[in-house]
């Protein structure tokens, strides 16, 4: 049975801590068939309905005042098929639960995000992706989608079925309809090497394109008011399996990049005027390191520092002209900024909404640590990359509206016109949707 929790008890925040709402009632079906009598008793109630996974996101996406689905009972692997090399999964499955059965099966998705807490629906339908030359984000890995639409119809799609709702609801911000399970490409368990080291600032923006060129996965991160960075590279490899040691693994990715870390953190936030030397001692922390290990231990880290965080997609082209203006803007502004810069790239894709639709990506993150003003820094960075038409992360903080979106997406329209014939009621509509899908 589905269980109906209470709106007196039911305040829902996200993780980041900057979003809450007070949903009239919550419900968790345990099937396909009690989410569609949610959904159709929503209608009838003239209440909105939105699908909640673990709140990662740091937009108001996921909140309502209606009913606020939670699919944490639609879990597991409905099914693996060995000859099209595809599994198909559940909404509510978390990403790390999905890694791990996967592997114990000998197979593996080709790339992920740096984290792995979330919903498989709620990580693709914001567009969550991590760092590849082909390969791009978890919803570019997408065969099959099963959605229950506004009407309470179960929905699904692919390439040759419903090829248009493909098209759009694989980064459907949940604005067509509530996904309940996915189909994704998977292959064979693979290893990857990666290689962590420093490397000045203005050496990585000279060399990016080598650097892009010559790496499957490559990604780094820039300590503002420092010249560093900390790169990783990731590769596949033929072995042998070398992970990182306990203790080794241990000091660097909790005691260095979470305890220390949250340690340098609350100082900033307490002194501010401390950071730029904090951001020095932390960008020589981490020495350089190499260990090769199955994808998903490698891709992912524990993130237990919160924070606050907006991210934009701008073509891979802009990407050091952005990184420099960036730099300008933090050494002029007196801004104190304590968390690093993280740049990622993924390749064109044909996904209606994605931030890689059409055209070759770099991402630009920047992050403030959980209670430290924020609006400052993200308004003068974001005012950087929207110049150069930058695509900001869906689920990440943004100010950008339908008009901007109608201007820097060319299938905008498209998406929106199959949202007219999906949810003509706007069933599944909030502010959110309101502001960048229009009304």
């Amino acid at each position: 049975m589905s269980t109906t929790v209470s709106a007196k008890n039911g305040t829902w925040r996200n993780w980041g801590g900057n979003v809450t709402a007070r949903p009239a009632r919550q419900v968790e079906p345990a099937s396909v068939e009690e989410l569609v009598a949610a959904v159709r008793r929503a209608a009838e109630d003239g209440l909105k309905v939105k699908a909640v996974g673990t709140g990662h996101s740091f937009t108001s996406i996921a909140a309502t005042d209606g009913v606020l689905i939670r699919p944490q009972l639609l879990a597991g692997i409905r099914g693996i098929d060995r000859d099209a090399m595809t599994v198909t999964v559940e909404a509510g499955t978390p990403l790390k639960r999905l890694n791990a059965a996967l592997a114990r099966e000998g197979l593996s998705l080709t790339n992920m995000g740096d984290i792995m807490e979330q919903t498989v629906s709620g990580a693709v339908s914001t567009g969550t992706h991590g760092t590849g030359r082909e390969s791009g984000s978890i919803a570019a890995q997408i065969r099959g989608l099963e959605l229950v639409t506004a009407d309470g119809s179960v929905l699904t799609c692919s390439e040759k079925e419903n090829p248009e709702v493909f098209a759009a609801a694989r980064i459907g911000l949940g604005a067509l309809g509530i996904v309940t399970a996915i189909t994704f490409a998977v292959e064979p368990l693979f290893l990857l090497n990666a290689r962590e080291e420093p490397m000045a600032f203005d050496r990585v923006l000279a060399e990016f394109d080598q650097l892009w060129a010559e790496n499957e996965h490559f990604e780094f991160y820039w300590f503002p008011h420092t010249g560093n960075t900390n790169t990783k590279r990731n590769n596949r490899s033929a072995g042998p399996e070398q992970p990182v040691g306990r203790l080794a693994g241990w000091l660097e990715d909790e005691f260095l990049s979470n305890g220390v870390f949250q340690v340098a953190q609350w100082v900033g936030r307490g002194a501010p005027a401390a950071v730029p030397a904090i951001a020095r001692i932390s960008s020589k922390a981490l020495s350089p390191r190499t260990y090769t290990d199955i994808p998903y231990k490698v891709f992912t880290s524990p993130r237990r520092v919160r924070f606050v965080e907006m991210e934009y997609a701008v073509p891979r082209a802009a990407l050091a002209d952005t990184l420099r203006e960036l730099r300008t803007m933090v050494d002029r502004s007196g801004l104190r900024v304590s968390f690093p810069v993280e740049v990622r790239t993924a390749p064109a894709d044909d996904i209606t909404l994605s931030t890689a639709s059409g055209r070759d990506s770099a991402y630009i993150a920047v992050h403030m640590f959980r209670g430290t003003p924020y609006h400052a820094y993200f308004t003068a960075a974001e005012r950087i990359f929207t110049a150069h038409e930058g695509r900001p992360h869906w689920g990440k903080v943004h100010t950008r509206d339908a008009e901007y979106f109608s201007r820097v997406y060319p299938r905008f329209g498209e998406f929106t016109a199959l949202r007219d014939r999906l949810d003509p009621e706007r069933l599944f509509q909030n502010d959110y949707l309101r502001r960048v899908l229009g009304a």
